[in-house]
């Protein structure tokens, strides 16, 4: 049973992805994805690839992925950093404004194939 830490988080997650045009929250590998379409441009987890704690995948592309893992808060996304995926790590000192211009971000990039 999912902890009032992870509904609180995953609440927040659920207001910035579902509050952008044509998106979907589907269940996929036992977590909650939010796609455009089909596309999908954020994952939300616990305990993703043995990391502890709450985390959210996104589809940042391969630019942006490089200059964000060098920020001690991202890590390369399981099975997806080849498509230009990172997962940061949500705590308690989450800023939700800058997680909430990340998600748009990735959003944005949905169009776009390889990038």
């Amino acid at each position: 049973m999912p902890s009032g830490r992870y509904e609180k988080a995953l609440k927040q997650v659920r207001r910035l992805c579902l509050a952008l045009p044509e998106t979907a929250e589907v269940e996929a590998w036992g977590h909650p994805t939010f796609r455009a379409g089909k596309k999908m441009f954020a994952a939300f987890g616990e305990g993703v690839e043995g990391m502890k704690g709450l985390t959210i995948g996104l589809k940042v592309g391969f630019d942006r992925q490089e200059a964000l893992l060098k920020d001690g808060r991202f890590f390369p996304a399981p099975y997806a950093a080849h498509q230009g995926w990172v997962s940061l790590r949500l705590d308690d000192a989450t800023d939700w404004d800058e997680v909430g211009g990340l998600v748009r971000e990735a959003y944005g990039r949905r169009r776009c194939g390889g990038c």
